[in-house]
């Protein structure tokens, strides 16, 4: 079978094939991909990751060598090999497992629902004048309302429980996703709408299909932006009332003095927070591909 391909002039870099698009541009500097066809990783990819590696590399020699010299007492700074067996011991207790579990499934339900109502309200203020002017002042306001200000009146309505933690992870979600939303929103080219509504498109139809395609990169920074906050929620709402998860593992060990299990936590909050941006990452490279 052969296969005709032809140099889209409007879309410098894709190529048409049989009616279907391909971009065939590099990939941005810094960012990992695979080779086309092959699923093998590239020597830039392998740059990526090497280079991403250097600075922890770099403060776990430096954490190992202060440890082992006794420049600062174990008590502030456990060794390496004293977090990870801090670690390894949580996790033969089964109580690292269930920790996990608990916070990760509270990040998600948060997350998504706060999400899901910033691109909703986003998108009414964003291309609404009347939802600008009702929204945005209050919305504003309320957006500096530090985190901790809510859980004494979340505890108050919904008791110590699962749903005052989910709804205080669900606003830390809702605000960076609704502020770049409708900033987006605004900003989209004029013009671009006027064609699509040249084409008999109109309300949803507009939206789903000119003006939310317009302003993807937007959405994909908001629900970065978004899970970070999720996360921080999260440890806000375990601190203060919770009896499970890794927020009350960091109380629970500052209660019984153990500072290595204070510093496998954080560590494991890292770890977590980036495992789940590169999945968001992943996610947006498919969406891409898809609106494209």
């Amino acid at each position: 079978m052969t296969y005709q391909s032809e140099r889209d002039e409007r879309a410098p870099g894709v190529v048409s094939v049989q009616g279907a698009s391909y971009d065939t541009t590099e990939a941005r500097p810094g960012r990992a991909f695979l080779a086309r066809g092959t699923g093998r990783l590239t020597s830039k990819t392998w740059f990526v990751l090497v280079a991403g590696a250097i600075l922890p590399i770099l403060a776990l020699t430096t954490w190992t060598l202060v440890s082992a010299n006794d420049l600062v007492p174990s008590s502030r700074l456990p060794s390496p090999a004293d977090v990870w067996f801090a670690g390894v011991d949580l996790a033969e207790r089964g109580l690292l497992a269930s920790d996990v579990a608990i916070s990760v499934q509270r990040v998600l339900l948060g997350f998504g629902i706060g999400a899901a109502l910033g691109l909703s309200v986003g998108a009414i203020v964003g291309l609404s004048r009347i939802g600008d002017i009702l929204l945005s002042p209050s919305l504003a306001a309320l957006r500096a309302v530090p985190s901790l200000a809510w859980v004494p009146l979340l505890i108050l309505w919904f008791k110590i429980g699962e749903d005052s933690k989910v709804i205080l992870i669900a606003i830390g979600a809702f605000f960076p996703v609704y502020t770049t939303v409708s900033a987006a929103l605004r900003h989209v080219d004029r013009q671009l709408v006027e064609a699509g509504r040249a084409f008999g498109l109109g309300g949803p139809r507009l939206f789903a299909t000119v003006q939310l395609p317009a302003v993807i990169p937007s959405v994909i920074s908001g629900l970065r932006l978004a899970l970070a906050q999720a996360w921080l929620f999260l440890v806000a709402a375990e601190l203060i009332a919770s009896s499970m998860g890794l927020g009350f593992r960091l109380v629970d060990s500052q209660n019984n003095g153990r500072i290595d299990r204070i510093f496998f936590v954080i560590i494991l909050l890292a770890v977590l927070g980036k495992l789940s941006d590169s999945l968001v990452g992943l996610f947006e490279r498919w969406i891409k591909r898809r609106w494209t």
